[in-house]
């Protein structure tokens, strides 16, 4: 397993959409290795593949707490199939937006399809941080960041943020 680095804002690659796995084998299993152990090593709690570079409709996500056992989930080319009229506000950040948290309301029940890792079909209905996580993480395979979710002013200043903290790492 390998940790690979991050791709962190204002980078145009998070704004791309990810092309659906057509086939589920034993370089994607390795790729979803490596998301987790990148994942683990950031540390956080969800992870897409485009967060690595690979335009890829591919998401890990673990929940479980330090000290825990870990409970790591693939999603494969995962699918939010309904969505509840209920919402719930999170606190949220992102390992591509690294030290900026905000406050985002999404639904708070989902029922997701996807394929495990061994390319069976599965579904989940998540409510709770797993639906957020899940909402978060398909964002992501759309090219939608959750500080799309915000203000357009509190954006707009994070994206300064990061696009000069870039310029400045670029000198």
């Amino acid at each position: 397993m390998t940790i690979k680095p991050l791709i962190i804002l204002p980078d145009p690659v998070l704004r791309q959409v990810s092309k659906p796995i057509e086939r589920v084998d034993a370089d994607l299993q390795r790729l979803s290795d490596d998301m987790l152990e990148t994942m683990y090593d950031a540390p956080g709690i969800g992870l897409a593949a485009i967060q690595i570079g690979v335009p890829r409709r591919m998401l890990v996500i673990d929940l479980s707490k330090e000290g825990e056992e870990k409970q790591p989930l693939v999603f494969i080319n995962p699918e939010i199939v309904s969505s509840s009229e209920d919402r719930s506000v999170y606190e949220e950040g992102c390992l591509s937006i690294p030290d900026y948290y905000a406050e985002v309301e999404r639904p708070a029940k989902v029922t997701v399809k996807y394929l495990d890792r061994e390319g069976k079909e599965q579904s989940v209905e998540a409510d709770g941080l797993l639906a957020t996580c899940l909402q978060h993480e398909i964002d992501h395979l759309n090219g939608v960041l959750f500080i799309d979710h915000i203000s357009r002013l509190k954006r707009e200043m994070v994206i300064k943020k990061f696009t000069k903290a870039a310029k400045s790492k670029a000198l």
